[in-house]
C-alpha cells in the first residue's frame, strides 16, 4: 500500500478502471495534455491514448450531452467538470436525459456515467470555483450523489461509481485534495454507494457531516473528548441514496443530532436529514437537532472566506450547547 492524497486516489481509481474495462472513457477540459486543472487525470492520456482520454472544448453543455450519448451506447464515460460551479450549462442533459434514461426507455437503456467535479471553498478562489450545491443534484430523481472525504473512500467510491449502471455525480472536496493522506491499496475493491461511514464512536452526540467538513468535525470531536463529551462522527459520503439507518442507530445511543455542512443552510441536505429524523426518529432525541452550515450568501472573496466556512470552534460551541443545555 502507498500513502496517497485524496487527489492521487482519484487518479489511481481512474487508472485501475481504465485498465480493467476498455469501455471506460475519460473526457473533459484539459484532462489529457494537462492532466486536469488539479492534475487528477495525470498520466491517463500517455497510458491509454487520445481515443480514451479526450480533451473537450470549453463547453460544459457539450461535455454533458456527449457523455450521455456515450453512456447510452455501451461506454462508461467519466466526465470532468473543472469546478462544480461550471456544471450549470450541462444541467439540461443531467436532469432531462441522464437522470431519466432508465425510466424513459423502460429499462432498455441506462446511463452508466460519472460526472466528476471539485467543489467547495477554502482555496481562495472566486465564487463560481467555490460552490457547494450538492443539494441541487440530490433533488433530481435518477441521480446518485457521492462525496468522498478520505483517500480510501475516494478510491473505493469512485470505483463503485464507474461500475454503477446509473449516473453518478461525484463531487470531490478540493480543500482537502492534497492535505489529507492515508494508505490506499490498489486492490480494485469498491465501497457501497448507499452507506454512511462511522469514523469515530461516541455516546453523547451524533455528528453527521461530509466532504471537507469531516476534517473540522473530527478535530472538534477530539477536543470535545478532552472536555468529557464523546462525539460519534458519521461521514455521510452518499448524499443520495441517503443512509438514515446508520444515523438512527447512532441516535439510539446518543440522543443528540448535530449536522455540519459547508453548503448554504436553506434547503440544504442537512435540512433533509433533520426532517427525516423528525418524521421517523423523534422519540430518540433528548434535544432539538442542530445544524452548523454555511451562510445563505454567495461565497465571498478570499479575505472574507473564513467567515463563511464552518470552523472547528463553531462545532465545539454547538456541541456543548446540545449537551449542557439539554441534560
Amino acid at each position: 500500500m502507498a500513502e496517497l492524497s485524496l487527489l492521487e486516489s482519484v487518479n489511481l481509481a481512474l487508472h485501475h478502471e481504465m485498465t480493467e474495462d476498455s469501455n471506460v472513457i475519460v473526457l473533459g477540459e484539459d484532462v489529457g495534455d494537462n492532466g486536469g486543472v488539479f492534475r487528477a487525470t495525470v498520466g491517463l492520456k500517455e497510458k491509454f491514448g487520445c481515443k480514451r482520454v479526450i480533451d473537450s472544448p470549453l463547453a460544459e453543455a457539450l461535455i454533458g450531452g456527449v457523455t450521455v450519448g456515450m453512456a447510452s451506447q455501451g461506454l462508461r464515460p467519466v466526465a470532468e467538470f473543472q469546478f462544480q460551479g461550471f456544471v450549470f450549462p450541462a444541467m439540461e442533459h443531467l436532469a432531462c436525459h441522464a437522470a431519466r434514461m432508465r425510466n424513459r426507455t423502460r429499462g432498455r437503456l441506462t446511463c452508466p456515467a460519472v460526472f466528476r467535479a471539485p467543489f467547495g471553498g477554502g482555496i481562495h478562489a472566486p465564487e463560481h470555483h467555490s460552490e457547494s450545491v450538492e443539494a441541487l443534484f440530490a433533488h433530481i430523481p435518477g441521480l446518485k450523489v457521492i462525496i468522498p472525504s478520505s483517500p480510501q473512500r475516494a478510491y473505493g467510491l469512485l470505483l463503485a461509481s464507474i461500475r454503477s449502471n446509473d449516473p453518478v455525480m461525484f463531487f470531490e472536496p478540493k480543500r482537502i485534495y492534497r492535505t489529507v493522506k492515508s494508505e490506499v491499496a490498489d486492490d480494485g475493491k469498491a465501497l457501497p454507494l448507499d452507506t454512511c461511514f462511522t469514523l469515530r464512536k461516541g455516546r453523547d452526540i451524533t455528528l453527521v457531516t461530509w466532504g471537507a467538513c469531516v476534517v473540522e468535525s473530527l478535530q472538534a470531536a477530539t477536543e470535545l473528548s478532552h472536555q468529557g463529551i464523546e462525539v460519534e462522527v458519521i461521514d455521510v459520503a452518499s448524499i443520495k441514496p441517503l443512509d438514515m439507518a446508520t444515523i438512527y442507530s447512532s441516535l439510539e445511543k446518543t440522543g443528540r443530532l448535530l449536522v455540519v455542512h459547508e453548503a448554504a443552510q436553506t434547503c440544504g441536505v442537512g435540512a433533509e436529514i433533520l426532517a427525516r429524523t423528525a418524521e421517523h426518529a423523534m422519540c430518540l432525541l433528548k434535544a432539538p437537532p442542530r445544524r452548523i452550515t454555511g451562510m445563505d450568501t454567495v461565497m465571498p472573496y478570499y479575505r472574507n472566506e473564513e467567515y463563511f466556512m464552518v470552523q472547528e470552534e463553531d462545532i465545539i460551541r454547538a456541541a456543548k450547547e446540545l449537551t449542557e443545555g439539554w441534560k
